[in-house]
């Protein structure tokens, strides 16, 4: 299977085994807050305190986590590759950062930034956020939000990833469940393109039959085997 333009999406599934909680499983994050209160622009407005406190919480969570088989496995596919990969996440963790992947976009934004409501930075932040934190960028007191996107917001760098779409001519998604656009449309852009598209899911349902083919499995298992069989059909 040589395939030299690779995209790849990655979804909650991909960090679970390394204890990161999921959102639309039954014991998931959404099973357990409400999103409109802590994912939404408008419940921050509500409620800034609440929202900083929940994202201060999966902060710290991260703490305790590590990447997993799966995450080095995509590190070792960029760095052994023939060819272009651009790995596109939903998670805001920085576990394939930690894991050694490089050519990455975090569509969803990330945990580990903060994004000021007067300058419209962006800056590295580690620690908990307070309600009346200053921006790093400007100074400005009481207006830094998490730089994570929320319900009703577009993604980042979504021009970036339509393009790579368009040239590519693998498409993978793995760890994700296809219910929420516009990653979930992402793999009828790469079937328009003529790309061969993939799924690697604990379980492959829902949008699977929009795909040509699918290994399902825990991700600690069928992601690293994936890549062997993609380095050995194009070494």
């Amino acid at each position: 299977m040589p395939r030299s333009r690779i995209v790849i999406l990655t979804g909650a599934g991909i960090s679970a085994e390394s204890g990161v909680a999921t959102f639309r499983d039954p014991d998931g994050v959404w099973a357990k807050f409400n999103l409109e209160d802590v994912a939404t622009p408008e419940g921050f407005a509500r409620d800034p305190a609440k929202v900083q406190d929940f994202y201060n919480m999966r902060r710290r969570q991260m703490d305790s986590v590590e990447p997993n088989l799966a995450h080095a496995a995509l590190a070792r596919l960029e760095r052994e590759i023939r060819g272009d990969i651009l790995l596109v996440t939903q998670n805001i963790d920085d576990l394939h950062e930690r894991a050694g992947s490089r050519n990455l976009i975090h569509m969803h934004g990330e945990l580990g930034r903060v994004l000021c409501q007067d300058c419209g930075g962006s800056s590295p932040w580690a620690g908990d956020i307070a309600v009346h934190s200053g921006c790093p960028a400007c100074g400005a007191k009481g207006r830094l939000r998490p730089d994570v996107v929320w319900f009703g917001e577009m993604p980042y760098r979504m021009e970036e990833i339509g393009e790579a779409l368009t040239r590519c001519d693998l498409f993978v998604a793995i760890g994700t469940s296809g219910n929420v656009y516009p990653a979930a449309g992402f793999v009828e852009e790469a079937r328009a393109a003529g790309a061969l598209t993939i799924e690697l899911n604990l379980k492959c349902a829902g949008w699977g039959s929009r795909f040509d083919d699918q290994m399902e499995g825990p991700a600690t298992q069928v992601v690293p085997a994936f890549v062997e069989r993609i380095l050995s059909a194009t070494s």
